[in-house]
């Protein structure tokens, strides 16, 4: 402020002081005129004082008039330049600036950057646009940095996962294989149906737990596993009759909407296990009696690639707030000390996603959980 008025001031001197010249030279012809017309007149010379004195006091009139007409533009130059042009152009736009920078600091991203339609066109407005491509780019970075962090933890976690499933697996290898002997024996003493049918339920129990002990070993490395188009509604059968053993399920309504038609391509033995674990957390979510448990499926096409989604439902309490961003998380669940231990939807989704798969949760509209596994089917 100071430098502008300083320089306003400076010009309007060098102005004054390069036209008081030129009126004193237009005064002094304005003389010799006059008195070269008084000469013509009267036939002689004008008094030299007279002259004199009418020649000073026009140079004073002149010097006085310029200095108010220089002062006045001076005055009104500063209160236009104080009052509009400099608080609009240039005093707003640093102030936003130094807005921006405080929410920057701050990290509120809401208001960290200026909006377009505050940007001049100006130079102060190229400093502004190149402020903002360089806070977004800054914070690009950040959550660049911020997602790799996130992968990293999730691969330490799968390894230590991997590292517990493998354990688990071979400590249940050797009793599973016991029991599974020990029934096919039981099956040659007896010849009573009954018995044969609840022997032959536990056979498919037993090979169903084997077939669950190897795939934690999928955790700790990787391995070939045979996938054929198969039916969706099988499997959620196939599922439910695993889950119907809890007395719980007794109480439960359950319905199973999936059109037969739906084909999804997968392991069929894993996929069961994925909406075992699925219908379990349902079963255990709702309440006793009037609780209900719902499948259905869809066709969904998936980044071009056609799949199946397959939603199982309930009318529980729903998944909490602060759990549901990390429910595949694994050791997460609101049951620590009752049913759950927190590695059945890790292992679902683990499984979904060796499928090429994908699985989501959330919460009904109408209450209750939702949760979505989709899947890749056959190409029409």
């Amino acid at each position: 402020m100071v430098l502008h008025n300083l320089f306003f001031l400076v010009l309007a001197c060098a102005a004054y002081f390069s036209l008081i010249p030129l009126f004193e030279k237009q005064v002094a012809d304005a003389r010799a005129r006059e008195a070269a017309i008084l000469e013509q007149i009267h036939g002689e010379k004008a008094e030299d004082l007279q002259v004199e004195k009418v020649y000073q006091d026009a140079i004073s009139r002149a010097k006085i008039t310029l200095f108010l007409v220089l002062g006045s533009i001076y005055i009104l130059a500063v209160v236009l330049l104080e009052a509009a042009i400099i608080p609009l152009y240039v005093y707003r736009p640093l102030r936003r600036m130094l807005e921006a920078d405080t929410a920057t600091r701050a990290g509120n991203r809401e208001r960290e950057l200026i909006p377009p339609i505050e940007i001049l066109g100006d130079e102060i407005g190229q400093i502004m646009q190149s402020r903002n491509d360089t806070v977004a780019e800054l914070r690009r970075q950040e959550d660049e940095l911020a997602a790799a962090l996130r992968r990293l933890e999730e691969q330490d976690r799968l390894v230590s996962l991997g590292l517990l499933s493998a354990s688990v697996a071979h400590e249940l290898n050797t009793p599973l294989a016991v029991l599974h002997g020990s029934i096919e024996k039981l099956i040659e003493t007896t010849d009573d149906l009954h018995t044969l049918e609840r022997l032959a339920r536990m056979q498919r129990v037993t090979q169903r737990l084997r077939t669950i002990s190897e795939s934690l070993v999928d955790f700790a490395k990787v391995r070939q596993q045979h996938t054929e188009p198969v039916a969706a509604r099988g499997l959620i059968d196939d599922a439910w009759a695993l889950v119907a053993i809890d007395p719980r399920a007794s109480g439960i309504t359950f319905t199973n909407l999936v059109d037969p038609e739906e084909r999804v391509i997968g392991n069929p033995d894993r996929l069961v296990q994925v909406f075992v674990n699925l219908l379990r957390n349902a079963v255990n979510a709702v309440e006793i009696p009037g609780g209900r448990v719902d499948v259905r499926a869809r066709r969904a096409d998936r980044a071009g690639e056609p799949g199946v989604a397959v939603a199982v439902e309930d009318n529980g309490p729903g998944i909490p707030a602060d759990v549901l961003p990390d429910i595949f998380d694994a050791f997460v669940t609101t049951r620590l000390d009752a049913r759950g231990t927190g590695l059945g939807l890790t292992v679902a989704e683990g499984i979904v996603t060796q499928h090429g798969g994908a699985i989501t949760a959330a919460n009904r509209r109408e209450g209750g959980a939702c949760l979505e596994v989709w899947l890749p089917a056959p190409r029409a």
